[in-house]
Parts: C-alpha cells; structure tokens; sequence
C-alpha cells in the first residue's frame, strides 16, 4: 500500500502540471485489475490527464478513463514514440505504465521532462532514464 500513498501524493503536487499517463497495451498478459485502478485514480484526482495507449505504436490519446484500455497479444513494445509525443505536447510529467521491457531508440538517452515508470510487477527492472516505481 506504501505505493498507492506516493502515487497519490505525486499526482496532488502535479495538479498545475500537464501530465500523461502512458499505458503499455502489447499484451493482454498483465494485472488489468490493477492497471484501470492506477487509471481510476489519475481519473479522480486528476481528471485533465491525458491518457495514451501505445504498444510499438501510440494507439490512442484520450481524456483519461478507467475501463477503456484495449490489450493487444503480440507482446511488442516500443517506447519512443510516447517519449517523443510528450516532448513535442510539452508535458511537465509523464507516468508509464509498462513491464519495461519495450524499446526505446538508441539517440534518446534523456528526456527533458519528469519521467516516472510504473511497473505493475514484483520485479522492478532497471530503467534507462527517469525513475521506476514498483505498483505491485
């Protein structure tokens, strides 16, 4: 539970902010339940979030919204696309819900906005930048 606190303090002190919740969709093998509780929760205190489905593609940018993430099975991921979204969108932070084991071009090497990866697994991965959170 010790997460669930930090995220929502994250969130409150970002209220003036623009910021993104990202949402890995390449695969359907993942804590959905979970996942639209996180999204639930950008939903209600943040409701101006901006949500993005992206797999190895960005499939959908919406208003956030619990209970509308699609799932894809074919396990790809790239992480770029997003990364480059919310540079040109200038968002202040960017939250990532992924396994992090997607890809991400080898000319990014920073961004230059806050970047929080949130890992809906017991194993918390090194990432190549920003920083991970373990929402598991």
């Amino acid at each position: 539970m010790k997460w669930h606190m930090k995220l929502l303090s994250m969130i409150q002190k970002r209220e003036d902010k623009k910021i993104a919740l990202a949402v890995d969709t390449s695969t359907a093998e993942v804590k959905s339940d979970l996942i639209n509780n996180i999204v639930k929760l950008f939903e209600t205190v943040k409701p101006d979030t901006i949500l993005v489905q992206a797999d190895f593609k960005i499939r959908s940018i919406t208003p956030v919204k619990a209970n509308t993430i699609k799932y894809y099975t074919h396990g790809k991921s790239s992480y770029t696309d997003v990364l480059e979204w919310a540079k040109n969108e200038q968002i202040d932070t960017l939250f990532y819900i992924t396994d992090v084991t997607g890809y991400i071009y080898e000319e990014i090497k920073n961004v230059d906005y806050e970047l929080y990866w949130l890992v809906p697994d017991e194993y918390l991965p090194k990432v190549p930048f920003g920083k991970a959170i373990k929402v598991a």
